[in-house]
């Protein structure tokens, strides 16, 4: 079965129920998360609109998810972290 289109290194992107089994977090919190944290997590689309993550997109959601239930971050604390962390790629 084929996943969706390849990600910078050749490696396959997956969709966003693929990537919730991997990171063990929900679909809908997924989505959420893209919102919140656009600066650091676009998965990419299909020309039909449905998500791809890429293995960065992967390691942006689990470091969300540890700053947000391991760390007990809010949302604009994970954000400032992250800035640091990754630095800003959108201005």
């Amino acid at each position: 079965m084929s996943y969706g289109k390849r990600g910078l290194k050749g490696e396959k992107a997956v969709g966003i129920s693929v990537a919730a089994e991997i990171t063990g977090v929900e679909v809908y919190t997924l989505r959420y998360w893209e919102k919140e944290f656009i600066d650091f997590l676009q998965p990419i689309r299909t020309d039909g609109g449905q998500r791809r993550y890429r293995p960065q997109d992967i390691r942006i959601v689990f470091s969300i998810k540890r700053l947000l239930r391991d760390e007990m971050f809010s949302i604009a604390g994970a954000r400032k972290h992250l800035e640091r962390e990754f630095g800003q790629e959108a201005a």
